[in-house]
């Protein structure tokens, strides 16, 4: 099975080599006592699993008109090979793209966040709706949702809320391959509920996803590098809705970042959320400085919640979802919020794939 120096894909044979490799590593009990390196080597060797897929299809391929040409004086072979060739032409164009370099982190499970911005409590209104659009279309992958952290508003909107959204299986095909495209500005137009004259408004709420570590010893943090503060957890309109001290607030000194939890009513609950956030906006960071690094850095989702930014419009009146970034448009917006979320996705995929394949031609040309 391994690729002749020669051969047209001799870029192939590490990969195949890999793969056995994790096979023969998978193999090994003592593997699974570390769940997040078994996690990790489960989610390469199903990525890689593709490769190996593409590349055996391509090379029955190959072999089939190989053999054809060979016995070309035949006039039944003679009549296949056209069709033969065809079908080796269309193998090695789906091997060309499953060797387009992915994103690794694709596997990864996530953590993401929901934030009204402009609009008031609209926009509160509009986030809950999105918080919900976001809870059932997980539902509908057989996804499991874990809500970390919500701060509602007077109206019943939220006006931040934090989940985090895991897979059931490891693959090469986890949340963050589908909802990575999901951070940005969200913009709606509609009647708002406060609005008694019937003019349509327009508010925005901001989403953020971040991959999450596959477990605490991936991105360690040192304590000296925290700052704890603890304070009263409050509900809507700022009522105390907790005679503790339980809610906490982590700032990580050497980055800044800050995250505050107010969920649960222990204070070791709200703590242990918080680090789970702290460490999947620590990988962000890792993640980032790596494309940068490769001259590839990535675009922050969400740089400030306003209408100016949007990726995607949500017209109620007009039952329309828009995406600005790839062109889709479709009059589904009600089944879209109940988590019909799939085809919106997928118009994000094939843009992106559409564009690293047209990278990897040019840097090959």
């Amino acid at each position: 099975m391994n690729a002749q120096p020669d051969h047209p894909f001799a870029a192939v044979r590490p990969l195949l080599d890999e793969h056995a490799e994790l096979e023969t590593a998978l193999a090994d009990p003592a593997v699974h006592a570390d769940a997040g390196k078994a996690r990790r080597l489960g989610r390469r060797y199903a990525e890689l699993g593709r490769v190996v897929s593409a590349y055996r299809t391509w090379q029955v391929a190959a072999d089939d008109v190989a053999a054809a040409e060979e016995l070309s004086d035949d006039p039944d072979l003679a009549a296949e090979l056209p069709a033969l060739r065809e079908r080796e032409h269309e193998a090695a164009d789906h091997l060309r793209q499953v060797l387009v370099p992915r994103d690794p982190d694709d596997g990864r499970d996530v953590i993401l966040q929901v934030k009204a911005g402009e609009g008031g409590q609209e926009s509160a209104l509009f986030a809950a709706d999105l918080l919900r659009m976001y809870t059932r279309y997980a539902e509908r992958q057989g996804w499991s949702v874990q809500m970390l952290d919500v701060t509602e508003s007077d109206l019943g909107g939220v006006k931040d809320a934090q989940m985090a959204v895991k897979s059931k299986a490891s693959a090469d095909e986890g949340v963050w391959a589908r909802l990575k495209y999901e951070g940005g500005v969200h913009r709606v137009q509609r009647v708002p509920v406060t609005e008694s004259a019937g003019r349509i408004h327009t508010s925005a709420a901001g989403v953020l996803v971040l991959p999450e570590a596959d477990d605490p010893g991936e991105v360690e943090i040192d304590p000296a590098d925290l700052r704890v503060d603890v304070f009263r957890s409050s509900g809507p309109g700022g009522q105390s809705v907790n005679t503790t001290d339980s809610a906490v607030r982590l700032t990580h000194i050497p980055t800044g970042i800050v995250v505050s939890m107010q969920n649960e009513k222990s204070q070791l609950q709200n703590r242990e959320a918080a680090l789970r956030v702290l460490r999947a906006r620590l990988l962000a960071v890792r993640v980032e400085e790596a494309a940068a690094a490769a001259s590839a850095a990535r675009r922050s989702q969400v740089r400030t919640v306003d209408r100016s930014e949007r990726i995607r419009t949500y017209n109620f009146p007009e039952n329309r979802i828009a995406d600005h970034r790839t062109g889709y448009k479709a009059y589904n917006l009600d089944q879209v919020l109940d988590g019909d979320l799939g085809p919106v996705v997928a118009s994000a995929i094939a843009a992106d794939e559409a564009a690293r394949l047209a990278a990897v031609g040019q840097d090959q040309a």
